[in-house]
């Protein structure tokens, strides 16, 4: 289907004002789409419609980021269990009863808190590029760890200068070959900095820098639901990824050894983007055996 097929809208849930995307029928199955740092729904913007005659799919931009409202710190935490209720008042308002979930960067923490949350709601994953494992994040990680052990102004400058244009920039494009990045619009950080660039969503993407330390003893936890739970899982993940490369998926293995995996050549954190028509066969291959 074209990208006509999907809608969007504004709507007031769980006290915010959310931008979503929505398409495929509306009593199909449902896959929900979280999204992770620093872009928003417009991630899924061709995956929606690639899935839209079969699935139904709701994408949506958390409060701070993307057209959503940026509600004063007062009235909203900023931190992982926020957001987590965040997606559950989604599939409230919406009422999807049962649904898979797409895990990206920090959509993947997001989500599995959700699901250990709601384990009866989910019927499948899919695990695009989301780390849960300490002993497997990438060299990227270094700027945060320094952070992490160290609380000076000097280590926190450095999170604060990936919160720009070239910062946002170097998230798509850092890690991959030319020939690659070359597949990647400019529109991703070119649109989304400019609305990511007060000083309110800032301090916001700084501050989830900082709350990864606190999330690190939400990775025990993820594991356990995942060997507890055992939810059909598909793995599709680009290896060429400074936070999570290849040894990041294949720890997965360890509490879902069932899980399908698969290592795109080529592709970094960003797959969507640059390497779409390789994955888009393996997300509707999993589907149809997974939802119907």
């Amino acid at each position: 289907m074209s990208e006509q097929s999907v809608t969007h809208r504004h709507a007031e849930i769980g006290g915010h004002s959310l931008f979503l995307r929505e398409a495929g029928p509306p009593g199909a199955p449902v896959l929900l789409l979280p999204h992770g740092y620093p872009c928003s729904s417009f991630q899924f913007r061709h995956l929606m419609p690639a899935l839209a005659d079969r699935w139904r799919t709701v994408a949506f931009d958390f409060p701070g980021f993307g057209y959503s409202a940026t509600p004063e710190p007062a009235a909203f935490a900023y931190d992982f269990d926020a957001y987590a209720e965040v997606l559950a008042a989604v599939a409230d308002a919406l009422r999807l009863e049962r649904y898979a979930l797409w895990l990206h960067d920090y959509g993947s923490q997001i989500g599995l808190r959700h699901a250990i949350a709601h384990p009866g709601r989910i019927s499948a994953l899919i695990i695009q590029n989301g780390d849960i494992y300490p002993d497997a994040l990438g060299p990227k990680y270094r700027a945060i760890k320094a952070w992490w052990a160290d609380k000076t102004e000097a280590a926190h400058r450095v999170l604060e200068a990936a919160v720009s244009e070239d910062g946002f920039r170097e998230e798509f494009v850092g890690e991959v070959s030319q020939e690659v990045a070359a597949r990647v619009p400019p529109d991703l950080w070119k649109l989304h900095w400019p609305l990511m660039d007060t000083p309110r969503r800032r301090a916001v993407a700084v501050g989830l820098m900082e709350k990864l330390e606190q999330n690190l003893s939400w990775f025990p936890l993820y594991q356990a639901y995942l060997r507890a739970h055992r939810p059909p899982t598909l793995i599709v993940w680009g290896p060429e990824d400074g936070y999570m490369p290849a040894e990041a998926a294949r720890a997965y293995h360890r509490d879902l050894p069932d899980a399908e995996l698969h290592l795109l050549d080529g592709a970094g954190h960003w797959l969507l983007e640059t390497h779409f028509d390789a994955a888009l066969p393996l997300v509707r291959a999993f589907l149809q055996r997974t939802l119907r």
